[in-house]
Formats: structure tokens, sequence, C-alpha cells
């Protein structure tokens, strides 16, 4: 098998690579607690909710999220180089890219892994939680026939899938945050498997928002739905207009 040995390729791929799939996700875990926040925001505000200042807000919150991803991470390109080794099994040249912490680099490393990856999981979980009580709580001023609890029974039943979905991206997750706190080499290019498969693991949820967060919600798989159509009707029009 054929390796790429352009230098200022692997350099690149070495300080950048990485660095940017760990921002990305993290925006990515993010916005998906910034979502459930506003959703939390919405059903307690009820109709005193602005959409407009919620909107100037959002766009303010991704390009903070966004700075502040990019500077908390700011020490990996720095840090990061490349070193040519000998495979020993086969006797092939190889390079690495590797990172090289002091010790109290590693310690800030592994805090802000460990933020990064437990507080998003924790306000998607309180978020919604706080949106099934409010609502439940709403709902039995309203329907005062029926028990409290039956309603929040009947709300976690619709709503359980807020609380599902971020417990099983973390738990697909989980391989990233451990391989973070691993500082050694593989001595052996068997071993690369099972850190190949691990980091391509944690790189599921990114791709899993839409099947974990929309098609289990009714409201969210019929906004999808209507977007669609509106998309397919504007693609019709144009077609028919360049027709």
């Amino acid at each position: 098998m054929s390796q790429i040995s352009n230098r200022s390729f692997l350099n690149i791929q070495c300080l950048l690579l990485d660095y940017l799939l760990r921002i990305f996700i993290h925006m990515d875990q993010w916005l998906n607690a910034c979502v459930a926040c506003e959703r939390a925001i919405t059903i307690v505000r009820g109709a005193s909710f602005d959409k407009k200042k919620s909107i100037k807000i959002a766009k303010f919150t991704i390009i903070l999220l966004l700075i502040f991803n990019i500077f908390i991470f700011i020490h990996e390109p720095l840090y990061r180089h490349l070193i040519d080794d000998i495979d020993e099994d086969t006797n092939e040249k190889r390079v690495w890219c590797v990172v090289t912490y002091s010790s109290s680099l590693e310690i800030y490393n592994s805090t802000i892994n460990t933020f990064q990856f437990f507080t998003p999981f924790i306000i998607n979980l309180v978020s919604a939680f706080i949106l099934i009580t409010k609502k439940s709580r709403q709902q039995s001023t309203i329907q005062l026939k029926r028990n409290f609890q039956d309603i929040l029974k009947e709300n976690y039943r619709e709503h359980k899938h807020l609380f599902i979905a971020p417990v099983v991206l973390v738990i697909l997750a989980l391989p990233r945050l451990i391989i973070s706190y691993i500082s050694k080499c593989m001595q052996s290019s068997n071993d690369s498997w099972l850190f190949l498969v691990g980091y391509f693991i944690s790189l599921i949820p990114a791709m899993l928002t839409f099947i974990v967060f929309v098609l289990p919600s009714k409201f969210y798989k019929k906004e999808f739905n209507k977007t669609i159509v509106q998309y397919q009707t504007i693609i019709q029009r144009r077609l028919h207009i360049a027709s």
C-alpha cells in the first residue's frame, strides 16, 4: 500500500486536521445543548417568548462558541509535530504525528476534554427535565381532573427521545474521551486498529444528530417534511421557468 510522502502535506494535516475536527465536533455538541436550552426557555416563557430576540441571541451564541472552541484548543497545533520511525514488525519507515505536552499542559488538556464532554450532555438532560416538568405543570393547571403524575408520565413518553438521544451520543463519544487520556505511542502497527476503531466510533455522534433528534420527534419530523416540500416546490418552479 502506497504512503503519502509529501512532507508539507503531512505537516499541515498533522497541525490542522485533528484540531479542526475537535473544534467542529465540540461545536456540534454545544449547538445541540443550545437547542435544548431554547426548547426549555420556550416552554418556561410561553407567550412572552420573543422569537426575533431569540434569533439574534442564537447568531451571537454561534459566533461566541466558535471563538471559545478555537481558543480553548489553540495549544493543540502548537505542540504537534512529525517524527520519523521504523516499524519493528516490517522494518518500514513510517511517519507519526505526535503531540508533546508538559505535565501542567496535560492536566489542562484533560480538564478541558472532560468539561467539553460532560457539560453539553448535562445541559441536554437538565433542559429536557425542565421542559417536561414545566409543560406538565402548565397542563395540570388547565386539566384539573387529571393527576399531575399521569400528565408527567405522558409527557415523558412523548419526549423521552430528549433523554435517550444525549445518553446514546455520550456513550458513542466515550472512546474519544478515553483516547484523550492515553498518552503513549503504538509500538506495533497491529495496535492501530484499536485506536482507529475507537477514534471513528467517537465521530459517529456528529453524524447521528438527524436520526436521534429529528426522526423520533413528531414536531421536528413534521417541520422537516414541510421544509423538504418547500424546497421541492422552489426547485420545480425554477426548473419550470428555466424550461
